[in-house]
């Protein structure tokens, strides 16, 4: 039986490259970024003409989805989706952490650890979250203010996203060696050119509003792919196929999906082909789900808001034993 899962993968693989669907697409990521980069000046340009305004937090949120937007290509970068080369990716990904906040390789070394071992209770970071029980392991684990967020963490999930911005900066600085400077340095320029332009109180309010929305944004987008389903934990027999498919979950729509969730809709296939150009998830989808209903493998799609609601039942139904002992 494991030869035989391990050479479903390789199967799988080998219809996936027969249709190439791992070439590079070089074409679509320079338009894409050119309009990126050139909308994200447009934006800071609108703030520099509007001035001292309460109208500029209509300039924040748009400035939050275009953050947003680069992240999503750093992303890409960071998969080697846009080049073949590794420096090239490098560069396009060092850049776009310069424009967001982010520290490119801190933020690299964590999401390849996710890749490697997604929802695994020890090891993938991102279900390793102070504020937050995946399990109810990890529930009993957390103490004092900590235990009590956990235990209320259905109603408080969408309100903590808000905070992530500001998280991911921290971490960025914190965590990311000599690229801290670069990080510190996004952070000054970035309050500088706010405060310059604005009274301290719509400065605050810009930066509230900005980064806000921006955490909320990429927790939004994030949070469907992995939240909710199965969370494995050590000596589990998953290959790798059944690993990645069976603990990830893809969200349906059409162009405006793809584009609102930077891909990342397509989760499965992601994971599976980490290197995968975007604009191939989708055609890979139509093999993948063939391959996997032929061989009784769970393949998980809904729509954004239901993926949503299994999260937050997921995370009510772990934190209940928490919520019963506080009475």
């Amino acid at each position: 039986m494991a030869l035989r899962q391990a050479s479903d993968f390789a199967e799988l693989a080998a219809l996936i490259k027969q249709a190439r669907l791992l070439d590079r697409r070089r074409g679509h990521y320079f338009t894409r970024i050119g309009v990126n980069l050139a909308l994200y000046a447009a934006v800071w340009a609108a703030f520099a003409l509007l001035g001292d305004s309460w109208w500029q937090l209509v300039v924040a949120a748009a400035l939050a989805v275009m953050t947003t937007q680069l992240a999503f290509i750093g992303h890409d970068a960071g998969h080697k989706q846009i080049f073949a080369s590794k420096r090239w990716n490098e560069i396009a990904g060092y850049v776009h952490s310069g424009l967001t906040g982010v520290s490119y390789g801190w933020w690299v070394a964590k999401h390849n650890r996710h890749h490697a071992n997604p929802n695994h209770e020890d090891e993938d970071p991102d279900v390793d979250i102070s504020v937050l029980a995946f399990t109810q392991r990890q529930g009993e684990a957390k103490r004092g203010p900590l235990r009590w967020i956990a235990s209320h963490q259905a109603v408080l999930f969408f309100p903590l996203l808000f905070l992530e911005g500001f998280a991911l900066h921290s971490h960025s600085i914190r965590h990311s060696g000599r690229e801290r400077y670069l990080m510190i340095a996004n952070v000054v320029v970035y309050l500088a050119a706010v405060f310059w332009v604005l009274s301290p109180v719509q400065a605050i309010a810009f930066v509230v509003v900005h980064q806000g929305l921006w955490g909320f944004y990429m927790g939004c987008s994030f949070a469907p792919n992995h939240k909710g389903m199965p969370v494995l934990s050590a000596g589990h027999s998953l290959d790798f196929l059944r690993k990645q498919v069976l603990t990830s979950r893809n969200i349906r729509g059409g162009w405006f999906v793809d584009l609102l969730l930077g891909g990342l809709n397509y989760q499965i296939e992601h994971h599976l082909f980490p290197s995968m150009p975007r604009p191939h998830l989708r055609h890979a989808q139509v093999i993948v789900r063939r391959f996997c209903t032929e061989r009784g493998i769970s393949y998980a799609q809904c729509g954004l808001f239901r993926s949503y609601g299994y999260v937050l039942e997921h995370l009510h139904e772990v934190s209940a034993p928490l919520r019963k002992a506080a009475v």
